[in-house]
């Protein structure tokens, strides 16, 4: 049987079969050119890859109207005048005679078409109505880099969920696609497949406390954290030289005082919180309380506060310099109070930050994004909290919660 050679191409054939399969499509450019349509796919492929990796180098975070790989893919966005003036020619001379005059591939004049025949019956926009697309796209591209810049320890689906809590719809690829031309490095994670999940059931029913140990310029430091299961919220947390009794004793007490205590209480074997010989202070504490205290010896048992371990390193140590451990005390506060209130979580839906399930706001946070987006401070609280029943004022009026229900309210 004979064999049929593969054609060789010049660079000059292929950047002139690339540039032109830009613009029309890889089959249509396929078809005029006598090329396959898979040869031209990967050529494309190759050239904005080349593109993107160029854009990369010039600016770590450049303007993303400037990019050229904003400008290749601008180059198959039409405004509504131009839509207009193609579907004039169409009506002119016929669909196929005017793609190949204007470069634009039939089915996109037959879309078109088809949508303003649909906006002449009142089922939709036309095409050739309504902002420029290429304004639209600017627009989206700069609130997702807008996002990102507030806390660049986030990642493409964390910057979705931020966007989609404010009302701004963006699918995960077009965040990663823009974050990525813009000098975003996704980074090298190793999965781990976990077995045994388990969630609390309501708020204060099992807390998380473990320490995070960290330097500031030689200087070691300890941050304690205390996470409710239910909620991921972070009901308290310290900062000391040492894993100290005392630091997790005041913490403990504190966050008590102010959201109520807990049922349950989980961390692992550290002297702080157990030991071996006898009860430790922390435990004798948590027996005042009738709190139950539980030991785990694997850490992923633990997991919940493990993983927000890693995300304090991620969205804070690694992002910000700390001059001093004093800077670092001022910075832990607000941070937190960020966590807690303003950043989405995937534990929760994706839409939802700890605060919306710990206060019992789940329905009506839901009910705005559904409606247009959670903006500013409108669902920063405040509340003391009583336990598992809870007096709260909301907008003046007294609210009763109990179990994370509310269960009377002033009209």
């Amino acid at each position: 049987m004979g064999s049929t050679a593969a054609r060789s191409y010049s660079a000059e054939e292929k950047q002139k079969a690339t540039e032109r399969a830009m613009e029309v499509g890889a089959a249509l450019a396929g078809g005029e050119l006598g090329i396959p349509t898979g040869t031209l796919s990967y050529w494309v492929f190759q050239a904005r890859k080349k593109v993107i990796s160029t854009a990369k180098v010039e600016a770590a975070v450049p303007d993303p109207v400037l990019t050229p790989s904003r400008r290749a893919r601008v180059a198959k966005v039409y405004t509504p005048t131009q839509i207009a003036q193609a579907l004039e020619r169409v009506a002119a001379i016929g669909v196929r005679p005017a793609a190949t005059e204007l470069g634009i591939s039939r089915t996109t004049l037959r879309q078109w078409e088809r949508k303003v025949a649909r906006a002449a019956k009142g089922e939709g926009p036309a095409p050739t109505s309504g902002p420029d697309p290429k304004t639209v796209e600017d627009r989206r591209d700069a609130a997702i880099l807008a996002e990102w810049r507030k806390q660049q320890g986030l990642g493409p689906s964390q910057i979705r969920n931020q966007l989609r809590r404010a009302g701004t719809k963006v699918s995960v690829q077009t965040v990663r696609r823009v974050m990525e031309d813009a000098g975003y490095t996704p980074p090298k994670v190793e999965r781990r497949d976990h077995t045994g999940s388990y969630e609390a059931l309501r708020p204060n029913q099992l807390w998380h406390l473990d320490f995070l140990h960290r330097y500031i310029h030689r200087q070691q430091v300890f941050v304690l954290a205390l996470i409710d299961d239910y909620s991921r919220f972070v009901p308290g947390h310290a900062l000391d030289d040492a894993e100290r009794a005392d630091a997790v004793i005041a913490c403990f007490e504190q966050a008590c005082a102010r959201h109520g205590r807990p049922e349950a209480v989980m961390h692992d074997g550290g002297s702080a919180f157990w030991s071996w010989k006898g009860a430790s202070r922390f435990t004798r504490i948590l027996e005042e309380y009738g709190v139950d205290q539980i030991k785990v010896d694997v850490p992923s048992t633990n997991g919940k506060i493990e993983v927000f371990n890693a995300n304090i390193q991620k969205e804070l140590f690694d992002r910000v310099m700390f001059p001093d451990v004093a800077d670092l005390r001022r910075r832990l506060g607000p941070h937190f109070h960020w966590y807690n209130h303003h950043r989405t979580h995937h534990g929760l839906g994706g839409l939802l930050v700890p605060a919306d399930r710990y206060f019992g706001r789940v329905d009506e946070v839901l009910t705005r994004i559904e409606a247009g987006g959670v903006n500013g401070d409108a669902l920063d609280l405040g509340l003391r909290a009583l336990d598992l029943f809870r007096v709260v004022s909301h907008h003046g009026k007294p609210e009763v919660w109990l179990m994370g229900q509310k269960i009377f309210s002033t009209p």
